[in-house]
C-alpha cells in the first residue's frame, strides 16, 4: 500500500476491496457506488500491497481466503507496519475461531457470505467513521506535539509537574525557583499549549506522551 510522493489533497472516503472473485469485485464496487462511496478493487493481498494510493480516509473490504498471502497474512502485516486502516473481512466459511482472530487483531466487523447489501453498507459506514475520527485525532495530537516544541527546558519541566498536580509553591521548592517565577512560567506553558485549564493541559500532556510511546 505505497503512499505516492504528493498525496492527492481529496479527502472524500475511499473503499478497498480485495477478493479473488472478479463476480464479487464488481458487485460491490456497484453497491458502493450506488450511494456515492468511491471503490478501488484488488483481486490479491500482492496487487494491494503493490498499489500506489492516495491518503484518504476510508476502510478495507477483504476476503479471508486469497491465493497466496490470506486477508488474516495481510491483517497483521498492514498492523506491523502501523497500518491502521479499519478492516471488514467477508468469508465463505463462518469460521468462528478465524472471526475471533481477527476481531482481536483489530477488524471491526466480519460478515459471512452471501450478506445483505445494506450490512456490507451499515459496516462500510461505521468503519469509514471510524477511521475518520482516528485521523481528525491523529492530526490533533500533531499539532499538540508541535506547540509543545515551543517550551523552553524550564517550561517543560513546570508543565510536568503542573500535570503531576503540584502546587506553585511545591513546584517552586521542586526546582529551586521563587513562586513568582513558577507563575511566569506556567503563565507560558498555558499559552504556548493553548490550554485552557489545567484539566485541557493534562489532556494534551497525555496525547503528548501517547506519541512519544507510539
Amino acid at each position: 500500500m505505497k503512499k505516492p510522493t504528493n498525496p492527492a489533497p481529496n479527502q472524500t472516503p475511499l473503499v478497498l476491496v480485495v477478493d479473488d472473485d472478479e463476480g464479487i469485485r464488481h458487485g460491490l464496487s456497484d453497491i458502493l457506488d450506488s450511494v456515492g462511496l468511491e471503490a478501488m478493487a484488488f483481486s490479491s493481498t500482492t496487487e494491494l500491497l503493490e498499489a500506489q494510493l492516495p491518503d484518504r480516509p476510508g476502510c478495507l473490504v477483504l476476503d479471508v481466503r486469497l491465493p497466496g498471502a490470506s486477508g488474516l497474512d495481510l491483517q497483521t502485516k498492514l498492523n506491523a507496519m502501523g497500518n491502521r486502516m479499519p478492516i471488514i473481512f467477508m468469508t465463505g466459511y463462518g469460521d468462528i475461531p478465524m472471526s475471533v482472530r481477527a476481531m482481536k487483531a483489530g477488524a471491526t466487523d466480519f460478515l459471512t457470505k452471501p450478506f445483505r447489501d445494506q450490512e456490507m453498507l451499515d459496516a462500510v459506514t461505521v468503519a469509514i467513521e471510524r477511521d475518520t475520527a482516528r485521523r481528525a485525532e491523529k492530526a490533533a495530537t500533531v499539532g499538540i506535539v508541535e506547540l509543545s516544541a515551543a517550551l523552553t527546558p524550564r517550561e517543560v519541566e513546570v508543565m510536568r509537574l503542573v500535570v503531576a498536580g503540584l502546587l506553585n509553591k511545591q513546584i517552586a521548592h521542586e526546582l529551586g525557583v521563587s513562586e513568582i517565577t513558577v507563575k511566569i512560567h506556567r503563565g507560558n506553558v498555558m499559552r504556548k499549549m493553548k490550554a485552557t485549564s489545567v484539566a485541557d493541559l493534562v489532556r494534551k500532556a497525555e496525547l503528548i506522551r501517547l506519541a512519544s510511546d507510539a
